[in-house]
């Protein structure tokens, strides 16, 4: 006989949590636990978002420069701006879209949608059960939000040219027969054939961009052109790299030794002092050992390499300041533990 136990949880989409660094570093990526990858598939085991990228810009054969990550939208109010993983535009419309790791049996209860998770061990039969809010709704919502925030930047695109899309990149997540009849809802089989489509239309699209836009129904190039220069000027997610190599996504919010202009500066870079000797010299002499930063401008890239804005040294042990995605206190960060921060617009 098999014991059979049940656990639910309920997560919210800005769950709190303590903000314990080692809890933090794998947040950047989109994990999946399918087992099975290769080129002309979806990469399934330890994916990111930015591996997922590549995979729709080989499919697609869309431009980078139409394609975008994590862009935080605000909403009419100018207060919350929750990011949409990928936004992709196309001479038939703004594609805006989720991207969910998730792995079990995924059905819409209410307000919440249930991710149903089995795994069984020896005679014990567990079952976790996790609340989460519903990402139709919440994408909905991002997605109506964009159209919003254009026409207050003066560039005016119907409603029906935005189509908010979720996609579940993991083949071990099952979508219950009611999601399954939803077309806003992409499963893991479904990807290449959801890429694919944006290819097959490419020509039809080439055609529609020189009618205008009431005529075709389509983007026209003047429109796209329009999109393009307010998506460029909207903020994603500040960026700090570890030494250890995780990554951390969220807002810089100060450094008591460092004082920078976020639209002069780009890329803050740390150097450590390398050998143990020298610290322990430091040590020795009543001086604790220091990191120096440099700190360059914003999109200057000269054939020499990016341009010097500033330099400073600070305490190894000072704390960086950051609030990462999804936490509602900030951390602290040893400088000594950063390899760099990107910021946003």
């Amino acid at each position: 006989m098999m014991l059979q136990v049940v656990h639910v949880r309920e997560t919210s989409s800005r769950e709190t949590r303590m903000p314990q660094l080692g809890r933090l570093f794998s947040q950047f990526h989109l994990s999946s636990k399918a087992s099975e990858s290769s080129q002309d598939k979806i990469p399934n085991q330890t994916a990111t978002l930015p591996d997922f990228i590549q995979h729709v810009r080989k499919l697609t054969g869309i431009r980078k420069e139409d394609i975008y990550c994590n862009l935080r939208i605000p909403d009419q109010f100018q207060t919350a701006k929750d990011d949409i993983n990928i936004v992709i535009l196309t001479g038939q419309g703004i594609f805006c879209i989720d991207v969910k790791p998730w792995r079990g049996t995924v059905s819409a209860q209410n307000q919440n949608w249930h991710v149903q998770v089995k795994e069984e061990d020896q005679n014990v039969a567990n079952t976790c059960i996790e609340q989460i809010e519903d990402p139709l709704k919440a994408i909905k919502t991002k997605t109506a939000n964009l159209c919003g925030h254009l026409k207050r930047s003066g560039v005016s695109v119907r409603q029906s040219l935005f189509f908010p899309r979720v996609i579940f990149l993991s083949q071990n997540c099952e979508l219950d027969e009611e999601l399954r009849k939803r077309r806003e809802l992409v499963s893991h089989s479904q990807i290449d054939g959801f890429l694919r489509s944006f290819r097959e239309g490419y020509i039809g699209w080439i055609s529609d961009a020189l009618t205008p836009s009431w005529l075709s129904g389509h983007l026209s190039y003047r429109q796209m052109d329009s999109v393009r220069e307010v998506l460029r000027r909207v903020g994603t997610w500040d960026l700090v790299r570890l030494h250890c190599g995780e990554q951390l996504k969220g807002d810089f919010q100060s450094c008591q030794y460092i004082a920078l202009d976020r639209q002069e500066t780009e890329t803050l870079e740390f150097t450590r002092v390398q050998t143990l000797s020298t610290d322990s010299l430091w040590a020795l002499l009543g001086h604790a050992p220091q990191v120096t930063v440099r700190m360059y401008k914003r999109g200057s890239q000269g054939w020499l390499g990016k341009s010097l804005n500033a330099t400073t040294t600070i305490p190894s042990n000072t704390s960086v300041i950051f609030r990462i995605s999804g936490e509602e206190a900030d951390a602290k960060i040893p400088a000594n533990t950063i390899h760099s921060i990107t910021l946003s617009n």
